[in-house]
């Protein structure tokens, strides 16, 4: 198993449950989300800032 700090760019949604279920469908597409933290908002493009840290690979 490999951790890796990331960094994303998404859209601002409707609901804060609705953004909850982008961001994480967004890192699990980088490997499995152990946290996360919104660090920016971006109003004017309405875009958020992600930074988290997700693991890649199997235990054996």
């Amino acid at each position: 198993m490999t951790t890796h700090f990331i960094t994303a760019e998404i859209n601002l949604q409707e609901t804060p449950t609705e953004l909850q279920k982008e961001i994480e469908a967004q890192l699990k597409k980088q490997g499995e989300p152990l946290r996360w933290a919104i660090t920016a908002v971006d109003e004017e493009q309405e875009k958020v800032t992600v930074e988290a840290v997700v693991t890649t690979g199997q235990e054996k």
